[in-house]
């Protein structure tokens, strides 16, 4: 097109300056200039120097329509249809009423749900779902109803070592756990100071909910990684002796696994079960990523550990005196108490970038459509502690000095078979027999005489090892004995440091 004079009567002030520019940019076309003015037409329209070249083509081709956009007749009206209109003013409504807060975040999660449920190949923007919505939000916001909702300041984006960005914008998308060593000294059977346990923590980064934890004297592993894991996958039922008010009610699998690069993270055995379970295991770029699993142990140790008996702080020079001599509570009792403190009072309270949204409120209204439910044999994997054994008459077999029996082993009898176990409780073992490079479920093994009991292998080992150097026999009537020992001990030491405390002290009931 030439040079020419051009109408710019009912053009808006954007067009006639691209008509301006670009009439004035043709007039160094072929000249030495023309690399400088392009560049100059770019800045003045606030474009880059190949979308100048663009609209310098359409102006070529085109004329004057090529370089004007033409206005819709519906411009600046809502293009969402009614029913998904309906459907999504429905969702919010309902998600906020009752105590409930569901952010307009969640709302756009359910719609893409809903549309790949009803098999429709397009769905509203989240754009379009937050401009339908603000209205409504603001409504209730003048009234009092609904607070801020959401991260405050940008969405969470999680970076990871390998270059991979992740957008966190709904519950069981990306877990993180890592591990500390607690600062509490527990004791053994006999009332012995057994050590200082280590807790995993496993959290979901959308909701800042705990979704299952790990907690044992075996130091980062493999292993604790999968079991914490495995807790936080399944559903989580809990008896009475727990005494809790609310239910644990996160479960699931999670889309990514965020973890440190510790050799614990990296190992092949956990990438084996993320394999199993389709989860994408991926690693902080720097330490200070680790910031959303790192805070609830802080939290834990000020709220919990540093009230109870056997507390040794931070350091060993801060050690209190009395550690040692008031520790009291055992492996169990402290589990029990970590559990009543995350269910009834954690995954309980606001979290300061939720505005008035509990933690587990969050996660149920973060969560997409039905969670699948694993079964507990879908996730032996996850007991990664397997070893052989031969399986002798009337189905018995031997494991950590003590006696197994499983009444559908008798017909195994001089076959050796697999077993896996979790070494929190080593009362119940898993028994398998291989077949094609595959592990088949067989049945469980009770320890005899220790059915009703719960043992850790740190117990049964530092047991045996007393028992040992008494010149006793080492077998399941003597560890019973010191079970049962156990107990009464420290029943009698709790009553006696604790009088006034609120710390549990009933006989624990076995939960398999």
């Amino acid at each position: 097109m030439s040079n020419e004079p051009v109408n710019l009567e009912g053009l808006n002030e954007r067009d006639k300056s691209r008509v301006r520019a670009l009439q004035e940019l043709l007039r160094y076309v072929g000249t030495s200039e023309y690399v400088a003015a392009q560049k100059r037409v770019a800045q003045r329209l606030g474009l880059s120097v190949r979308s100048v070249q663009r609209l310098l083509q359409r102006w070529r081709a085109e004329g004057l329509r090529g370089v004007v956009r033409k206005g819709r007749s519906d411009r600046g009206k809502s293009q969402l249809s009614e029913t998904w209109r309906e459907y999504i003013l429905a969702t919010w409504r309902e998600g906020n009423k009752d105590g409930r807060r569901l952010s307009r975040a969640q709302v756009y999660v359910r719609v893409r749900a809903h549309a790949s449920e009803q098999g429709m190949e397009s769905h509203p923007s989240h754009m379009s779902v937050y401009r339908l919505l603000g209205p409504e939000i603001e409504k209730a916001r003048r009234k009092g109803r609904v607070g801020s909702i959401g991260w405050r300041g940008n969405r969470l984006k999680i970076r990871t070592k390998g270059g991979i960005e992740i957008d966190v914008d709904h519950s069981n998308q990306v877990w993180q756990a890592d591990h500390t060593q607690v600062d509490v000294l527990v004791v053994d059977q006999s009332g012995a100071v057994l050590g200082r346990p280590w807790l995993t923590l496993v959290v979901d980064s959308y909701s800042r909910c705990l979704m299952g934890f790990h907690l044992g004297m075996e130091g980062p592993s493999a292993s604790v990684v999968c079991l914490g894991l495995r807790h936080g996958i399944l559903p989580k039922r809990y008896s009475g002796w727990y005494g809790l008010v609310h239910r644990w009610g996160t479960y699931g699998v999670p889309s990514y696994l965020y973890t440190d690069n510790g050799k614990d993270f990296r190992s092949s055995h956990v990438e084996q079960v993320a394999n199993e379970l389709g989860i994408v295991l991926c690693h902080r770029r720097y330490p200070s990523d680790g910031g959303i699993v790192e805070r609830p142990f802080g939290t834990l140790n000020s709220e919990l550990f540093s009230s109870l008996p056997g507390y040794t702080s931070g350091s060993i020079a801060e050690r209190p005196k009395e550690a040692e001599r008031e520790a009291c509570l055992s492996l169990w009792e402290l589990e029990r108490l970590i559990v009543r403190y995350i269910v009834d009072r954690y995954n309980q309270k606001v979290d300061a970038r939720m505005g008035d949204q509990s933690r587990i409120a969050r996660w149920d209204g973060g969560c997409s459509g039905a969670l699948a439910v694993l079964g507990e044999r879908e996730l032996d994997i996850c007991l990664m502690r397997r070893e052989s054994r031969r399986v002798y008459r009337r189905g018995y077999l031997q494991f950590a000095n003590l006696v197994y029996r499983g009444d559908c082993l008798e017909g195994y009898a001089g076959e050796q078979v697999v077993i896996r176990y979790n070494p929190r409780d080593i009362t119940t073992l898993l028994v398998y027999q291989e077949a094609e490079g595959q592990d088949v479920f067989v049945a469980r093994a009770h320890a005899q005489d220790l059915e009703t009991e719960q043992l850790s292998l740190a117990e049964a080992k530092a047991t045996s090892r007393r028992i040992r150097e008494q010149g006793r026999l080492v077998s399941n009537q003597s560890i019973l004995s010191e079970v049962v020992s156990r107990d009464r001990a420290v029943s009698r030491i709790q009553q006696e440091k604790q009088q006034g405390s609120d710390l549990p002290v009933e006989p624990r009931i076995h939960v398999l």
